[in-house]
């Protein structure tokens, strides 16, 4: 059963909607002389960034300058949105890395796609990815959208590792091979 609400009828000049138009204008012309100002100019002025926001996810190398992931994809599978793809690839023998098991290959995060859950620094074992405090991303196309390995490199940069851990692998290659 419906319900049918009466209203009364509107008068000559709530039809034409100038008390209203005015009394908006009043605020307007109240907050613009004698109130505070809330509006940022975006690109000078930048709102501060709460703590544990999450950014945009790059790549980040040891303080070393090498690679830290090792295409273990857990990233790419645990990604709600599918916005990851890692193509693996190998380290050849001579190289002084070979100690470490693989590389990417080629590694592409598509920003259009990413719902900056942060799913992908939390499953990395070895805090390869990073969620970075930049909010503002732009680009002229889809193509643009999409981060190959350099870009998130680039936009990663390096960071502390307490770890160490392919210097002990190293080490341990060198001495015998066993865990230390």
């Amino acid at each position: 059963m419906a319900i049918v609400v009466k209203r009364k009828p509107l008068t000559l000049l709530e039809k034409l909607y100038i008390p209203e138009i005015a009394r908006g204008l009043m605020v307007t012309f109240r907050r613009m002389f004698f109130g505070e100002t809330v509006t940022m100019e975006y690109p000078e002025q930048r709102p501060p960034i709460p703590a544990g926001y999450r950014g945009v996810p790059t790549l980040v190398k040891d303080p070393e300058g090498r690679e830290k992931c090792v295409s273990c994809q857990l990233c790419e599978f645990v990604c709600p949105p599918k916005a990851i793809r890692i193509q693996p690839g190998e380290i050849s023998e001579d190289s002084e890395y070979a100690h470490v098991e693989k590389g990417p290959k080629e590694f592409d995060i598509d920003m259009l796609r990413c719902i900056y859950c942060g799913m992908c620094q939390e499953v990395c074992p070895e805090e390869a990815i990073w969620l970075q405090n930049q909010y503002s991303m732009s680009g002229y196309s889809r193509a643009e959208m999409v981060n190959n390995k350099a870009k998130l490199y680039e936009l990663g940069g390096t960071l502390p590792d307490e770890h160490f851990k392919w210097n002990k692998k190293k080490e341990a290659a060198e001495n015998g091979g066993g865990h230390h």
